[in-house]
């Protein structure tokens, strides 16, 4: 997949490009319908299969203060949409003066003289332009005098819910993965890099890894089965979110980052330094302190033992 960064980094002719546009977090379910249609499209008429996003996030520069956590950060995102089959990502550095563009000019200057789009393909809540006052109803009435056809995605649905990279969040953050994961179309993975750590888990007999992630958003503290990828092999863990109340108990208002550690099952590698890839598939229990290490590793035991007969079925 060719990532270009940047309208100015735009130095060939796309090939009969069918397009579509979006911030695409999480590449969820809905994402993945949309990018399938694209790749149909463009198929039929031997085109490019176009991604065009935004980095940073349009909140991020407009209204830092009300833009959620993401789900995927930009090099996660990047994977996922190769993943999806996309072939060329477009990525426009968002900015206060691109902002300002009206919906006529950003469909006319650039989705149709600049990429030279052939067909575009949108979700149904998608809107663009000076704030976001173009709507899908106003792309087609500007693309139909161009002879550029737009084609309109209907909302999908899981059971009684509408896929949306906001209802995710939601779920992700009361630590209902097991939900967002139906949405999502996978287990919600964070990457990260393993870092060295206060070693209690090796002292208490579950040596783990300790996590420096660069996502944004984090499960609901406590313990969660998961799966690890590690060098493209596949392993089960038992991983901790939260603050290791039984040696740092909270001092009261005290902010803090929760910690993410992970203890790979059937695992004895060196692995600092490494990046890995955690996918949570569901909360076990919240973060408890104990009065104890011995009772921490009672329960750890507990822990592994009902993953391995819930989750992992060994």
């Amino acid at each position: 997949m060719e990532i270009i960064l940047g309208l100015d980094q735009l130095k060939r002719p796309l090939r009969n490009p069918v397009v579509t546009l979006g911030n695409f977090d999480g590449v969820h379910l809905g994402h993945q319908r949309i990018l399938s249609k694209v790749r149909k499209e463009a198929s039929k008429i031997e085109g490019e299969a176009v991604v065009i996003t935004f980095e940073p996030h349009p909140l991020k520069v407009l209204a830092p203060d009300r833009c959620p956590p993401l789900l995927t950060s930009f090099r996660k995102k990047m994977m996922l949409l190769e993943q999806s089959g996309i072939q060329t990502v477009l990525c426009i550095q968002f900015s206060p003066p691109f902002s300002e563009i009206s919906p006529l000019d950003f469909v006319k200057r650039i989705l149709i003289e600049r990429i030279g789009a052939r067909k575009v393909i949108v979700g149904y809540d998608y809107h663009f332009g000076k704030g976001q006052e173009g709507d899908v109803s106003l792309l087609k009435r500007i693309c139909e005098p161009l002879h550029v056809e737009v084609e309109v995605v209907a909302p999908l649905t899981v059971g009684d819910t509408t896929v949306s990279s906001s209802k995710i969040r939601e779920l992700i953050k009361t630590g209902k993965v097991e939900e967002a994961s139906k949405l999502l179309g996978k287990d919600y993975p964070i990457l990260g890099r393993v870092v060295e750590g206060a070693r209690r888990g090796r002292i208490l007999g579950f040596p783990t890894a300790n996590i420096e992630a660069s996502d944004e958003l984090y499960p609901l503290e406590g313990i969660y089965a998961v799966e690890v990828f590690w060098h493209e092999q596949r392993y089960n863990g038992v991983a901790d979110i939260g603050y290791n109340p039984t040696f740092t108990p909270r001092v009261g208002g005290q902010e803090r980052t929760p910690l993410l550690e992970v203890h790979i099952l059937d695992f004895n590698r060196n692995i600092y330094g490494d990046e890995i890839q955690i996918s949570f598939k569901k909360r076990i229990r919240g973060e408890i302190r104990f009065d104890s290490p011995s009772e921490l590793v009672t329960q750890i035991q507990k822990d592994i033992e009902w993953a391995k007969e819930n989750v992992f079925n060994t």
